[in-house]
């Protein structure tokens, strides 16, 4: 059976981009605003608080790591209060050098390695509405060995440099989501993951995309009554089963179109459709442009 959580990776196709090492001393507080794209960050020393808007507070420790799939505006400081200083997100560090807050002499009280990266899916937004705001994961030693395995190949210029951090980050992103406590998600794929029966529907609509998946069908293979799984289906993923498989195949559907190489005919048959002309319809209704003015890239 396929695994939705890596379908989801592998389309949203990340790429590394500005990761850097952080610490502070003192009293100390920086202000990111709202800037859309995957932020990270691993504590190795000390502590600091971090306060995400739209959530509750929270206290890093070393050993914490927190992800971000769309980086709303956040604060990071120390633990005493102080004057916020507003920074860029977008901002990078010259290689090699540690960016300093608060106290600039002496040793730091806290050191973190994080930064952030993109997403080259034409999806990325749909996608990432399914996942978590905001992921905190106490005690993964694990993720805090793949950032500083992400930050030592950022800061090596050899051959192979580009694809070995893609594919760190697709590996780091896929720990952090399973390491996730999925309890404490938000509705949406964690969730639904995290629900045996919500969850063998998701793997048969992601392992045969090309399927005619009907409610009862997919009732069926979650064992449930078709009003019952529809209810839980929505109230655990946050979407009603036909949206998601439809927001699914137009996803594929898009990855495929960008690739060429494929008749249209083709592409509609890999997502489950019996036609062109049906396939084309639907894509024209759900995307705003017909599938061969996307594949051109005049979307």
């Amino acid at each position: 059976m396929a695994d939705p959580l890596s379908e989801v990776i592998k389309l949203l196709r990340p790429r590394a981009i500005f990761p850097k090492r952080i610490s502070g001393a003192g009293r100390w507080a920086v202000r990111y605003s709202s800037f859309g794209q995957p932020g990270f960050c691993a504590v190795t020393e000390g502590r600091c608080r971090l306060a995400v808007e739209g959530e509750e507070p929270v206290v890093l420790e070393a050993g914490d790591f927190v992800l971000l799939p769309a980086t709303p505006a956040f604060t990071m400081s120390s633990i005493e209060p102080a004057t916020v200083v507003r920074r860029d997100p977008r901002a990078s560090a010259e290689p090699g050098v540690e960016i300093r807050h608060g106290r600039q002499d002496g040793l730091p009280d806290m050191r973190q390695f994080g930064g952030w990266f993109s997403f080259d899916s034409p999806d990325a937004a749909l996608l990432v509405s399914l996942l978590p705001r905001m992921i905190h994961i106490r005690g993964a030693p694990r993720l805090a060995q793949l950032v500083r395995m992400v930050g030592e190949e950022a800061g090596r210029d050899e051959i192979g440099r580009e694809l070995i951090l893609e594919r760190l980050v697709e590996i780091l992103l896929i720990e952090a989501l399973r390491t996730a406590p999925y309890d404490a998600a938000r509705p949406g794929l964690l969730r639904g993951l995290a629900d045996a029966r919500i969850a063998a529907a998701l793997r048969g609509m992601h392992g045969d995309v090309e399927h005619a998946w009907t409610v009862p069908e997919l009732a069926r293979a979650a064992g449930m009554s078709r009003s019952a799984f529809f209810d839980r289906f929505t109230r655990m993923v946050g979407v009603r089963p036909m949206e998601y498989l439809l927001a699914w195949r137009m996803a594929v559907a898009k990855t495929l179109l960008r690739g060429g190489g494929l008749a249209l005919d083709e592409v509609a048959r890999r997502i489950g459709y019996g036609s062109a002309s049906t396939f084309s319809t639907a894509f024209s209704r759900h995307v705003g442009l017909p599938p061969g003015r996307f594949a051109r890239g005049q979307g």
